[in-house]
């Protein structure tokens, strides 16, 4: 069941579950495609995470309590999901070395040789729960346990566009250059935002993702 908060005084929470759960994110998926597909006239913008939907709205034009009412019928009808099959993107990636600079620590932190690392880290399909943090910033649900590991201790200044990095339970790609502190396992030379592309974004909530080796240049 889904609960439904006031945030502020301009903006409803959606809460499917406290942790990052798959049925959670399903139902993530089918609530901002509902909203997306036929909006609610009064919905500034929505905001979807792992297991939460954000919703922002004009009080002006909708009152709290009616835009509670709406949601509510949305999510007795919304799928858990899109109606589209997801599409299984691979990420070329070249591992360590300057464009890994993490991969070192990764496997004395998980007491692996790096090409086990490697390895898992390939393994696994990944699904992109949600976009955020930079533009087109996929966060991806699927590490394996093995590598679980956090966040370094002093995040850098800047970590380069195209860096394939996890932290915590969770993998993502940096689309842009920009601060971060997740540990970077390699880069790949895909474009994951571009404003003159249509879509700007490569990825979608609901995609899959692969990663495959790519020898050094």
């Amino acid at each position: 069941m889904a609960r439904i908060t006031a945030a502020c005084d301009r903006a409803l929470l959606v809460t499917f579950a406290e942790t990052m759960e798959a049925r959670a994110a399903r139902a993530v998926r089918g609530l901002a495609a509902s909203l997306a597909r036929a909006p609610i006239a009064g919905i500034v913008d929505i905001h979807p995470a792992y297991a939460s939907v954000l919703v922002t709205f004009d009080p002006l034009r909708i009152e709290p309590r009616r835009l509670e009412d709406e949601i509510a019928l949305r999510l007795e009808s919304s799928p858990e999901g899109p109606e589209t099959p997801p599409r299984t993107i691979v990420v070329p990636v070249r591992y360590g070395g300057e464009e890994g600079p993490d991969l070192e620590e990764v496997a004395r932190a998980t007491a692996m040789a790096p090409e086990e690392v490697v390895r898992l880290h390939m393994e696994a399909t990944y699904d992109v729960a949600f976009l955020g943090f930079t533009p087109g910033f996929p966060y991806l649900a699927g590490l394996p346990a093995a590598l679980a590991t956090q966040r370094r201790d002093r995040p850098r200044r800047r970590v380069e566009a195209g860096s394939v990095a996890i932290a915590g339970v969770q993998a993502g790609i940096y689309p842009i250059a920009s601060p971060g502190g997740w540990n970077v396992l390699g880069r790949t030379d895909l474009t994951l935002f571009d404003p003159g592309r249509d879509p700007v974004c490569l990825f979608a909530p609901g995609d899959r993702v692969r990663f495959v080796a790519e020898a050094a240049r």
